[in-house]
């Protein structure tokens, strides 16, 4: 694939990103409090002494984050190590109360990796992981609420982070936007973390850079805290041409973090980038190392979930399910547990039918109304139980699309919905037969054009007596009962 450049004066420039995702660990607590960690409470509500940074408070690790980043590690089927440690990362913001972050630099919890990545066109790529470690997350600062002063908000500080460290090996915006999603989706299954970019609880630090084709890295700078997909691919695009633009005028790129303005579509200069030498790092003297055995990694190793690529192969290989519903049922976490529970409901053997039932009908009908799949009122138990009835020749499929919308609008079992409204499939030869006998004779001219080789026409009758059936005669026994009566 020809690789994705920026055209400038004097020809095509070559773009190298690396990322480091913040993903905020799922759990009740944070990293070194037993503070809650619930999203949208009221400022400063979720804030203990620790967290606060009051005198002789000391950090106590919460064990549920270790347990979560070892479980990422192995599903990115990186190297885990069994000892690591947690340094003092020092610098003063003042919604960092203890004006130091603990985090993880020289021995990190999780080594290399890797991330498998296919972009829009179909393109594939492996993205290196450099690392994973955990870290404490600052507080936040509010700019807006007052015209001369901040507030601080200090709910998210102390709450445990895992920043995952890519390598270099990115090299489009395209390839920055399918690993964020693809690790968005595996973070997801994994259940380390929920993915939500609105909410902040996943944002990323673009790190990019320029050269000319075979030319060693160029400087790089930073954009920090962009926090959804399509920001992080606008922020690679603008930044590599502003690059671009700086050194064909003769300038020079600086080592810098800046910032990504969405309603602009630019980058701008927040501040110099510092080096790790200049956070003064040293081990956290309240913190002893951390360190678990084989038995630990196997459990976690244990609890981990049918991954995407895994689910994906299974549902095509054994299934039978095309490639494309593959793709779009394992695509959320969400939408495969909801599939998983319907064949739960129906058996391997409707699993067809079930996924293009689910990427079809399902997924038309909870857009028209609003809802998301784990929202949808039309429950897993009860859409196998529609599939089945399907199945089992009690309804058509024209029925079933009737009984689903009311299933949407009241959330009714589907066998209730058919038996009150007399939806039930007509089988019964005599009133097939019946309907056939009015049609063949209102449409005597058609009747004469199929006998003469218009076999097209075959569908017109259906169609009619469908619609003398009000939909719910049986389509095989009409489809066999009309060649008898147009043969005769």
């Amino acid at each position: 694939m020809k690789p994705w450049t920026v055209k400038g004066a004097t020809g095509d420039w070559e773009i190298v990103v690396g990322l480091e995702v913040h993903a905020q660990v799922t759990a009740q607590s944070k990293l070194f409090s037993g503070a809650a960690t619930t999203f949208g409470a009221e400022p400063n509500s979720q804030v203990s002494l620790v967290d606060a940074a009051m005198p002789g408070m000391l950090p106590v690790l919460n064990g549920e984050c270790v347990r979560q980043a070892v479980r990422t590690g192995l599903a990115l089927g990186a190297e885990i190590h069994k000892w690591s440690r947690f340094d003092r990362k020092n610098y003063f913001y003042a919604d960092l109360p203890q004006g130091y972050q603990i985090s993880q630099l020289y021995h990190p919890i999780v080594g290399e990796g890797t991330l498998d990545v296919e972009t829009d066109d179909g393109a594939r790529t492996t993205v290196g992981i450099e690392r994973i470690h955990l870290e404490q997350d600052a507080g936040k600062s509010v700019h807006d609420l007052h015209p001369t002063m901040s507030y601080v908000d200090l709910n998210r500080s102390g709450c445990a982070l895992m920043e995952i460290v890519s390598k270099p090996d990115i090299r489009s915006p395209a390839e920055a936007g399918a690993y964020v999603a693809a690790l968005r989706q595996l973070l997801r299954y994994v259940g380390s973390c929920d993915g939500n970019m609105d909410e902040g609880s996943m944002r990323a630090d673009v790190n990019v850079s320029v050269r000319k084709a075979g030319e060693p890295f160029g400087t790089r700078t930073e954009t920090k805290n962009v926090n959804s997909v399509r920001f992080i691919m606008q922020a690679v695009e603008v930044e590599a041409k502003r690059q671009v633009e700086v050194i064909e005028a003769g300038g020079s790129i600086v080592q810098e973090t800046r910032l990504f303005d969405p309603n602009s579509g630019t980058t701008r200069s927040m501040r110099s980038k510092e080096d790790a030498h200049d956070y003064r790092y040293f081990p956290d003297p309240d913190l002893l190392p951390v360190e678990f055995d084989d038995a630990f990694v196997a459990e976690c190793l244990a609890s981990l979930p049918e991954l995407p690529v895994a689910k994906r192969a299974r549902y095509v290989d054994t299934l039978g399910i095309s490639p494309y519903n593959a793709a779009v049922l394992t695509a959320d976490v969400e939408t495969a547990r909801y599939f998983e529970a319907v064949l739960d409901g129906t058996g391997p053997s409707l699993a067809t039918a079930a996924a293009n039932w689910v990427t079809s009908e399902l997924f038309g009908a909870l857009k028209k109304a609003g809802v998301g799949i784990e929202a949808s009122p039309v429950k897993p138990g009860q859409a196998a139980a529609l599939l089945k009835l399907v199945g089992d020749g009690a309804i058509s499929n024209s029925i079933a699309k009737q009984v689903l919308e009311v299933m949407v609008e009241t959330g009714e079992d589907p066998a209730a919905i058919v038996e009150a409204r007399g939806l039930q499939q007509v089988s019964d030869t005599g009133a097939i037969d019946a309907a056939i006998a009015a049609i063949i004779a209102a449409n005597a001219d058609k009747v004469d054009q199929y006998k003469a080789g218009k076999e097209a026409l075959f569908g017109f009758f259906v169609g009619q007596t469908m619609k003398a059936m009000a939909g719910k005669a049986n389509p095989g026994v009409v489809n066999e009962r009309l060649k008898a009566a147009l043969a005769g």
